[in-house]
Parts: structure tokens; C-alpha cells; sequence
């Protein structure tokens, strides 16, 4: 069973892409969340929580070309859980997202929007990053036709 989830950090690695031997494309990576946890008059890191995303076709291929570590997304998509046995014998759960939509936390760095090359009929974009410690572009794969829907 899979639960709706949105989340927001940091990626802790660039993302890894690979082709199935049909050539579909998964990207796989990393991402760290973090509290923010106020102490008086300061803010500090609470709590980190890493989850692993997966991502697949037109999406995955995005995100290989556009994201690299560091650089902090919004991910939305489907979390589940899986459990696995070690070698040692112990039972261990993991939780992991598959992203429906990724894209830049646009708190920390501006974006321009850009369409990328695909099938007429259905489209995608790509944002590029106007940051000044990044100099990546950051991708996202939500648009549903050949239309801007704004």
C-alpha cells in the first residue's frame, strides 16, 4: 500500500540514473530533512530524516540532467515500506518514495522555466537555477499537455 507524501531537503548525492533493459529510465537518490528547531533567538538543525526517492521515465531523465548534491527540491509522490531480512539474519523495514513531481525550493534560488524537447501532445520542462553558490539547472516533469496551464 502506498501513502500520499510531499517532502523538502537536500539532496545528499547527485542523482544516479540507470535503463532497465527495456530503456525505461529510474533515477534514484537521496534526500535529507531536516527540523528547524528554535533555541531563544536562534534557529538550529533538529532531527534528520533520509529518505530514498525513486524516479521513473521522462521524470528520471530530468533529474539526472538537472540536479546535483546539495541543492534542496520539493518532492511529491507515494511512499511505501518494505522489509527486508540482513545477512545476519535481523529484519529491517525501509521507506521509500516514489516521486510523481519534483522540482526547486524556490525559497533558496530563483528559476526560469524552459520547455524540453518531447512528443508533441505531452510535454516537460526543465527550471534552471539562478543560484548564486549552484550553477545546475534543476528538473521537473509535471506538465500534462503542449499547453502552459497558466
Amino acid at each position: 500500500m502506498t501513502t500520499p507524501i510531499a517532502i523538502v531537503g537536500n539532496l545528499t548525492a547527485d542523482p544516479e540514473v540507470r535503463f532497465t533493459t527495456s530503456g525505461k529510465a529510474v533515477a534514484s537518490m537521496n534526500v535529507a530533512v531536516s527540523q528547524r528547531v528554535k533555541e531563544g533567538d536562534t534557529w538550529k538543525d533538529g532531527d534528520t530524516t533520509y529518505w530514498r526517492v525513486t524516479a521513473w521515465d521522462s521524470l528520471a531523465e530530468h533529474i539526472g540532467d538537472s540536479l546535483a548534491k546539495g541543492q534542496r527540491v520539493i518532492i511529491s509522490g507515494r511512499v511505501a515500506s518494505r522489509t527486508y531480512e540482513t545477512r545476519e539474519g535481523e529484519k529491517r523495514t525501509v521507506y521509500e518514495i516514489t516521486a510523481d513531481a519534483v522540482g526547486p525550493d524556490l525559497k533558496w534560488a530563483t528559476a526560469k522555466v524552459e520547455r524540453a524537447g518531447g512528443k508533441a501532445g505531452k510535454g516537460s520542462a526543465t527550471v534552471a537555477v539562478d543560484d548564486p553558490w549552484a550553477s545546475q539547472t534543476v528538473g521537473m516533469d509535471t506538465m500534462q499537455s503542449a499547453e502552459v496551464p497558466f
